[in-house]
This record gives structure tokens, sequence and C-alpha cells, in this order.
């Protein structure tokens, strides 16, 4: 069975989403007949493992181009930035119900100092980004041989 890792703010901002749903209708909002289309702030959702040859990173990223995704490696720190744009087919008011999230993002993961960030690559396939960071090889220790006199 694998562990996941409890995320609270995940279900601050479902809880969020419906109270801003609740108000909007009680104070005369649509909520259904055309919501607000959301942009702004989000985050993709990942999920980062390890192998015994690399740390793996996938991000999810549906909708969303290559050229539109900048991935750099600053100071030990992988930056995934990106924007989601509304495609400009379907006009607002036509709209029944928007749940997902528009506009710009930025995730940024602290790497360890084991990572070979010159050999570092990344893929897109079906919507998730997949970012390899192998490690380097491991130093071994040196065995001192202690001489008797």
């Amino acid at each position: 069975m694998a562990i996941v890792k409890y995320n609270p703010l995940r279900e601050l901002r479902s809880m969020q989403d419906q109270m801003d749903r609740l108000l909007n209708l009680s104070w005369g909002g649509t909520d259904y007949n055309g919501e607000e289309i959301k942009e702004g702030l989000w985050q993709p959702a990942v999920d980062i493992y390890e192998t015994a040859d690399s740390i793996v990173i996938k991000a999810e990223l549906p909708d969303i181009e290559q050229k539109d995704i900048d991935l750099k490696i600053e100071d030990n720190l992988l930056t995934i930035k990106g924007e989601r744009r509304h495609e400009g087919e379907v006009k607002k008011e036509n709209y029944h119900r928007i749940e997902r999230y528009f506009g710009s993002f930025q995730r940024s993961f602290k790497l360890p100092a084991t990572i070979q960030q010159e050999n570092v690559s990344a893929v897109c396939d079906k919507g998730v980004l997949t970012v390899t960071l192998p490690k380097r090889e491991a130093v071994k220790p040196k065995q001192i041989n202690i001489e008797v006199k």
C-alpha cells in the first residue's frame, strides 16, 4: 500500500470554492448559468517519486501547449512556470459550468545536491509533464589500511 502525503490545503481550497458558490448564490449571483471564468493563481497537481537512479516529478498540465511551459533550474531550485489559456471559441455566457482554472501558474521544488543538473530531461505526453532528475553516482568511501609497526 502506497503512502500518500496529506495536503490540507487541497481540502481547504475545495471548501473555499464551495463557500464562494454558496455566498454568490445568496447575494443574487449566478452559479450554473454563467459562472465567472476562474483565472489567477492555480497550481498543477504533481507526483514526486524516487528510483535507484533518479528523482521523477510528474505534473498534470492538460490543455497547455509545450511553448507555454517554462522549465528551469537555478540555485538548486527547479521551477515549472506556464499558462493555461481559455479557449476563445465559446463565449462566457454560453457556459453552464466552469470548474477548471485558467491563467498563469508556477511550482518550485528544492533539489538535493545529489542531482546531475546538466542531465535533467523533460517529456510532455498526454498532458503530463515528466521531469527526470538523474542522481550523481555516490562517492564510495575509501578504505585506509592501517600499517602495524
